[in-house]
């Protein structure tokens, strides 16, 4: 082999180490912090059989580890400031902060966790986890659509754009599956409470 070629598979050769070593990079797991500022955790409750009541928690905080190249999900961790329920009516929101429902004096936060996630698509998941309400966990499982992910495109954090990843999940549970009695008998309200969660968050 000439210089001319041996030099051209020299080349080949550290292109090759350097592309394989940037999809590794890009492969590796990483650890994503959901942006308080862009996160709705919203939710629907039947009242007396007519309509559905949306409310929020508008403080919550949460984290997971994931990994585009493979579509792997796990440590998922959100915890919800129960206190912050939110409904447009401060005396629904008072009774809602009470013993009767989310009894936020004594359980200050409820919490979901998940360990993996079920990759069904190219971007949806559904992520079988646990809630901790009341003093109870139970499964909830919700299904999740990853919506994008890449470099922000508005602002600036510390004096760089970060990269965040976009997420849509819905689920729901049965609230009497943790002791979440009140208005069930007489119908007043609604024992199935749907889950609406968007974030954004920014890998570390």
């Amino acid at each position: 082999m000439n210089r001319p070629a041996r030099r051209a598979l020299g080349q080949a050769l550290a292109l090759g180490t350097l592309l394989a070593l940037a999809v590794a990079a890009h492969a590796k797991p990483a650890k994503y912090e959901i942006d308080p500022d862009h996160l709705s955790l919203g939710f629907l409750v039947h009242h007396l059989g007519y309509a559905k009541v949306l409310g929020m928690f508008r403080k919550a905080s949460g984290a997971y580890v994931f990994d585009e190249e493979t579509g792997a999900l796990s440590d998922v961790r959100i915890v919800i400031d129960t206190a912050s329920v939110y409904t447009n009516h401060q005396k629904r929101d008072d009774h809602l902060r009470s013993a009767d429902f989310l009894n936020a004096v004594e359980f200050p936060q409820m919490t979901f966790t998940a360990d993996k996630a079920k990759r069904t698509a190219e971007r949806t998941f559904v992520i079988e986890g646990r809630l901790e309400l009341l003093g109870r966990t139970n499964p909830v499982t919700l299904e999740a659509t990853w919506n994008k992910s890449g470099e922000y495109a508005i602002g600036s954090f510390f004096g760089g754009k970060p990269y965040v990843m976009g997420v849509s999940a819905r689920g729901s549970f049965k609230r009497s599956a943790f002791g979440m009695q009140y208005g069930l008998d007489n119908g007043w309200v609604g024992d199935e409470v749907h889950l609406i969660v968007e974030f954004e968050a920014r890998r570390q």
